[in-house]
């Protein structure tokens, strides 16, 4: 065998090798854009639940605190009215003003002794603490997705691949203020 052809295996060989690689890379970044799709898609299922929670709740709410409509008109507000509607980012703005809104009404259980006891209150409160716990899992699944995702359209030699195949950055769901940031209580022992 000659130098020739010993330099064109070589070629061949590093051809092959970047060809994985290439492929390797993309195929990886698939995935990962493809579990922050189902992280954001676990998550949407318990920001709906949530959605359609809130009414019921407000109008609990209601019955017992007609005098506190602004706060009520406000979460009803903050809620919109068309969830299927709404993109993944206007899902994650509504989400955040809930999340900041509901310790407001949960507030408004301890000046109304009958609301704190009503059955159907202390009910609907149980679910939206659950779903508030659901949110929370999906939200840190969500996010840790992003991270691994964003990270790899950002490094190299993925991140060459993401630019020439348009893989675009996602967006992590965040809490924007400290106010939003605080737990929301739903106990009422």
């Amino acid at each position: 065998m000659g130098t020739g052809a010993i330099i064109g295996i070589v070629i061949g060989g590093v051809i092959l090798l970047l060809i994985i690689l290439f492929i390797a890379c993309y195929n990886g970044l698939v995935r990962k854009r493809a579990a922050v799709e189902e992280g954001f898609s676990t998550m949407d299922v318990y920001m709906k639940k949530r959605f359609d929670l809130i009414p019921n709740l407000v109008e609990t709410v209601k019955g017992y605190a007609k005098h506190e409509q602004q706060t009520l008109d406000n979460i009803i507000k903050a809620r919109g009215s068309n969830y299927a509607a709404m993109t993944p980012e206007q899902k994650i703005a509504s989400g955040q003003q809930i999340s900041a809104m509901l310790p407001n009404i949960m507030a408004l259980a301890e000046n109304y002794p009958e609301l704190k006891a009503n059955q159907n209150f202390m009910q609907l409160s149980a679910e939206l603490s659950q779903v508030e716990n659901d949110i929370a899992n999906a939200r840190k699944y969500y996010n840790g997705c992003v991270k691994t995702y964003n990270i790899a359209c950002q490094t190299f030699p993925s991140g060459m691949i993401a630019g020439m195949f348009g893989f675009q950055k996602a967006t992590m769901y965040e809490i924007e203020n400290t106010a939003e940031r605080e737990n929301v209580k739903v106990s009422f022992d």
